[in-house]
């Protein structure tokens, strides 16, 4: 599978240097640029574009009001933002912005983003999950149909105040999701994942992980008490520093009881 891409910056130095980084990666086709929002709607309406690198500080429309414009379309592309400032952030993600990428930008940084759209693809199409994004050099080509090995680590990585950590799975008290972000609570900290609540769903697997909620995973091994609420609801009182308290749904109640069994 290939996602077709259009770059959108009003500085042509800005997408030359943005078109030769993606050119670095699989699964990434540039058939676009545009130096306006209003040019790049034009080519949004005539082209299925899967993916859009957006600027935000562009002449006339901005790229936040061309980013809440396309979510009125019926398969609007996904959104990736890429600006010189970061006071945008939230407003961003309040247009279903898939990342926030802040210049100069880190190739690293831009794979995890592009990883972040293939997975969205697959979940919008239903389809066989396609690898992650490569970066395309000689080293790969060589290496291209040979066994690779399948390394998997009990770790989440997640942020805090500029650093990541990799949290180990089972100091992972829950997960939740609060203004379009979520995060990682363990004992003392609440850190960020760039993960959606269904990628930590898949990476903490099942025994003792329970989704209470469309807003909540929780580690049953952390759970303290079980207050019943109302309409057969319940809240779960947790061992952590806050006594946090984590919401089950009436739908997933009757499983909970089912797992626990009371």
């Amino acid at each position: 599978m290939t996602l077709k891409a259009l770059i959108v910056d009003d500085e042509y130095p800005a997408r030359q240097e943005l078109r030769y980084m993606l050119g670095k990666f699989n699964h990434i086709e540039i058939v676009g640029e545009a130096t306006s929002a209003t040019e790049a709607l034009a080519l949004i309406k005539a082209l299925d574009y899967q993916v859009l690198f957006l600027d935000i500080n562009l002449p006339g429309m901005s790229g936040l009001q061309l980013g809440a414009v396309i979510q009125e379309l019926a398969r609007p592309p996904f959104v990736i933002f890429i600006t010189a400032y970061d006071e945008h952030a939230l407003e961003a993600f309040d247009v279903n912005a898939i990342d926030y990428i802040l210049k100069p930008i880190d190739e690293n940084r831009l794979k995890r983003a592009i990883d972040r759209v293939i997975k969205a693809q697959q979940e919008r199409e239903g389809c066989t999950p396609i690898p992650a994004a490569g970066i395309v050099t000689s080293e790969i080509s060589k290496t291209q149909g040979q066994p690779g090995e399948s390394i998997k680590i009990n770790r989440i990585p997640a942020e805090k105040q500029g650093k990541t950590f990799l949290v180990d799975i089972g100091d992972v008290f829950y997960a939740f999701t609060e203004r379009d972000y979520v995060y990682i609570k363990t004992f003392s900290d609440k850190l960020f994942t760039r993960f959606t609540l269904k990628d930590l769903e898949v990476r903490l697997g099942g025994g003792m992980f329970f989704r209470t909620h469309r807003c909540y995973i929780v580690n049953l091994q952390k759970v303290k008490e079980i207050v019943p609420f109302f309409n057969g609801t319940y809240n779960l009182v947790l061992e952590d520093k806050d006594r946090s308290e984590v919401p089950v749904s009436r739908a997933q109640a009757k499983k909970l009881r089912k797992i626990l069994g009371f």
